[in-house]
């Protein structure tokens, strides 16, 4: 059975007293997650350790990075490396955010390289891709998001490979108050599922994780969370909302 994952990103929020009680509402709350089940917590760099040790007794809990940079090590002023945060325990980096592409100018070249160095590294991306409206209005969205894939993510091994998570976020759904309707959603990661198998063959296509991202809430987790290719979230502004994301948490924990 394939992994299912709830993710939060809180992205630039929270000074230190609100990250500190938003995560202790959070490590508080009890939770009946299956095996196959995890939470994945990314806050900005400088929680990251306090998030470790807050929640690293707590089962299916683990703390994901924002982004790493294409480097190991060197003379790059402000930039965080894989090995630094695989150093401290992180397990997890999002790679690829919509956000990192539009305003910090990441491209797929930049992207690959970065997959590779987490890989490297022993970290597992949580890979994003997914298309800006007008494209989607042009019914381009397919072939934009598998070019996408292609370019950053079509180079691994299939070894590599079956260590990334994909997340789609339709990137007219961030932070707007739309959200793919469950059959939009569907359509997509089976459409990224089908893509991996006709690449790397049937079994890892059905063993791989794939996210959907794009102003999920608890209000539409659960229908969202029952379309079969679709495995779980990559949560924006409701992660940032103890009780939401605790919802969304128990609409995971539901699921098949």
């Amino acid at each position: 059975m394939r992994k299912k994952i709830a993710a939060a990103n809180w992205k630039m929020h929270c000074t230190l007293t609100e990250a500190t009680a938003l995560a202790e509402r959070i490590a508080h709350t009890s939770f009946s997650l299956s095996e196959h089940q995890e939470v994945v917590i990314c806050p900005p760099f400088v929680y990251l350790m306090m998030l470790r040790q807050m929640l690293q007794q707590k089962p299916h809990f683990h703390v994901g990075a924002q982004n790493c940079f294409t480097e190991s090590s060197g003379a790059y002023t402000g930039e965080i490396s894989a090995s630094m945060l695989a150093s401290i325990g992180v397990e997890y980096v999002i790679i690829g955010h919509s956000e990192r592409r539009q305003y910090f100018g990441e491209t797929s070249g930049m992207l690959a390289r970065k997959l590779d160095i987490a890989l490297q590294h022993g970290l597992k991306p949580i890979f994003c891709c997914g298309e800006p409206l007008e494209v989607r209005q042009q019914e381009a969205q397919n072939a934009y998001v598998l070019t996408q894939l292609k370019e950053s993510l079509f180079h691994l091994s299939a070894e590599q490979l079956a260590r990334v998570i994909i997340a789609y976020e339709p990137i007219w759904a961030i932070g707007t108050g739309l959200n793919a309707t469950p059959h939009q959603a569907q359509q997509m990661h089976a459409f990224i599922r089908q893509s991996i198998s006709e690449q790397y063959g049937t079994q890892l296509a059905q063993d791989i994780t794939i996210l959907y991202g794009g102003s999920l809430k608890a209000s539409n987790a659960a229908e969202l969370f029952a379309c079969p290719d679709v495995d779980g979230g990559l949560v924006g502004g409701a992660s940032l909302k103890a009780e939401e994301f605790t919802q969304i948490i128990n609409a995971l924990s539901a699921a098949h």
